[in-house]
């Protein structure tokens, strides 16, 4: 079929049907000469490579983008990830994030609460509020949620092993508001086997945990259609120092694994797959990154048709968040690093990102101040108001030296991940270390080539200069733990304890089974159940996963 053919067919199957739910932000675009910008740049002529390679944004293999005009109707969803403190001085920085224009929540814990600890408890002491928000009982996410309409705002939760938990608390808060939960939109990470290859933050093994996340998958297929199940991350697997062929292959190793695991447990790939989201990191290198998104979607896209079967087209897709590399932000020349954002936010949006959170210039520091977030906001809606690079579909798409290297590190990705399979799939991998070697090899390599100036860092192995530090300083107050433990305190007395009694009980006999378990934690955090019972009682069922040395 000629090249206009299968253009008009795109228009009216595809393209209609998008500009019926979603107008564009323009009637007409064109450059400040007069030049109209096309929606969609094309070859001159149609040949298999194109159709087979690229196709149309909207369509399989999604290469151009899993919307049929992309930015042009909507922009990405600004997120800026935030939490510190309580759960009101979060909340105080998501509602000034929002009167600043960000179009999303995306919500930090601190790390007693991502492994599944109350505040109280001996083990959280001293780490209370210090990288994240505290939150233990329904009471503080309440707080942390406080006068932000659920039903119209996205939110995403950076947490894995007690996701379920959480998302439980987030359900119980909106239902307090009257919200009806097929409208609750956003995303949970709940990525637990990146957490055994590169982040730590893990409680259960393996078998457990999974089943916990294929639970989360039922469970909200049923009852919250809009919200993504999970997040597969390869953002983390970045900072801990892989290569981008690496982020891709094991990121999209991981997801197999899910899939795999949903599956097994009698769930059927169109219902839970649509759910599905991804998690990337932005790095420097400009031109690599952009190819490396397309790389990824369309890789994706072919695993779900052609190894699961999948037949909705939205099983098919990749959905991603994108966040600036953190590893990348130097404490020295702290300026820098907006600049370093601004690059990263720009070849995540060129490769088609559906929402973006841009790193603060003091995060290397410490936590950002208020200014810092602005000036990391301002980046994004500079880059959607101004730059003109959300005006087309996939500009980028049809460069020689895109497209070549688009193929590359789908090719390398694909042999990485025929290497897995072979192995027994991305938990067997990981168990046998191959993951983590792989990326401390990359790391290794990568820091040797900072140290011989192969690889300039401006600021730091070149173009140093004496400098005093003068940016302001964002601190938690220690006082907050006393706080925290004197509201649990006051929870633990005021509830009903017979009821906790029971509940506790009919969840370690659950834990036992194999029933869903979401019903069962909504109704714990209900009746003012805390995470840290909660996650106890699954302890003394499950174990903890301890890390073997390999």
């Amino acid at each position: 079929m000629a090249l206009t053919e299968q253009y008009k067919k795109w228009q009216e199957n595809t393209l209609k049907k998008s500009l019926e739910k979603f107008k564009e932000r323009r009637e007409k675009f064109e450059f400040t000469s007069g030049i109209e910008i096309s929606r969609l740049a094309l070859p001159p002529k149609l040949d298999a490579a194109y159709e087979e390679r690229l196709g149309f944004p909207g369509e399989y293999p999604f290469t151009r983008g899993v919307q049929p005009t992309m930015y042009r109707s909507r922009f990405w969803t600004m997120r800026q990830y935030a939490g510190f403190s309580t759960a009101e001085e979060s909340n105080k920085r998501y509602r000034y994030l929002l009167a600043q224009g960000q179009t999303g929540l995306s919500v930090a814990f601190d790390l007693p609460t991502q492994i599944g600890y109350d505040a109280d408890d001996p083990i959280a002491a001293g780490e209370v509020g210090k990288v994240g928000v505290s939150i233990s009982s329904v009471y503080d996410m309440a707080q942390l949620l406080d006068q932000i309409p659920l039903e119209q705002v996205s939110t995403s939760m950076t947490i894995n092993a007690p996701a379920g938990v959480l998302l439980a608390m987030y359900i119980a808060v909106a239902k307090r508001q009257g919200v009806e939960l097929k409208r609750l939109r956003g995303t949970i990470q709940n990525d637990i086997l990146k957490e055994y290859v590169a982040r730590g933050t893990y409680i259960f093994p393996p078998d457990p945990s999974m089943r916990l996340i294929t639970d989360i998958f039922q469970f909200c297929a049923r009852e919250i259609p809009n919200w993504n199940t999970i997040s597969v991350s390869g953002y983390h697997i970045r900072e801990a120092g892989s290569t981008a062929v690496q982020e891709v292959a094991f990121t999209l190793a991981n997801g197999i694994a899910y899939v795999e695991a949903a599956l097994k447990a009698g769930l059927a790939v169109d219902e839970f797959a649509p759910q599905i989201s991804f998690f990337f990191n932005a790095h420097n290198n400009f031109l690599e990154e952009v190819a490396k998104f397309r790389a990824a979607r369309r890789l994706w896209a072919r695993i779900m048709r052609e190894r699961f079967k999948a037949q909705k087209p939205s099983a098919w897709q990749m959905r991603f968040h994108t966040q600036t590399a953190g590893s990348t932000l130097t404490a020295q020349q702290p300026e820098n690093n907006v600049a370093r954002v601004t690059i990263q936010a720009l070849s995540a949006v060129l490769g088609g990102t559906q929402s973006l959170h841009t790193n603060s210039m003091d995060e290397a520091l410490w936590l950002p101040t208020e200014k810092s977030v602005r000036v990391a906001l301002r980046t994004q809606q500079i880059i959607a108001y101004e730059s003109g690079v959300a005006d087309s579909v996939d500009p980028l798409a049809g460069s020689y030296f895109i497209e070549q290297l688009t193929d590359e590190i789908e090719s390398a990705a694909e042999k990485y991940i025929a290497q897995i399979t072979e192995m027994g799939g991305a938990t067997l991998a990981i168990e046998r270390g191959f993951m983590q070697n792989e990326i401390q090899n990359a790391a290794y390599a990568a820091q040797q080539a900072i140290e011989r100036k192969e690889q300039i860092v401006v600021g730091v192995n070149q173009f140093q200069v004496d400098e005093t530090l003068t940016l302001e300083r964002l601190k938690v107050d220690p006082a907050i733990e006393f706080g925290q433990k004197e509201c649990l305190r006051q929870l633990r007395a005021s509830r009903d304890q017979s009821t906790a009694a029971t509940l506790l009980d009919q969840l370690t006999r659950a834990a036992k089974g194999s029933e869903n378990l979401m019903p069962l934690f909504i109704e714990c955090v209900e009746h003012d159940l805390t995470l840290g019972e909660i996650c106890n009682a699954l302890r003394a069922v499950w174990g903890e996963y301890v890390a073997e040395g390999f």
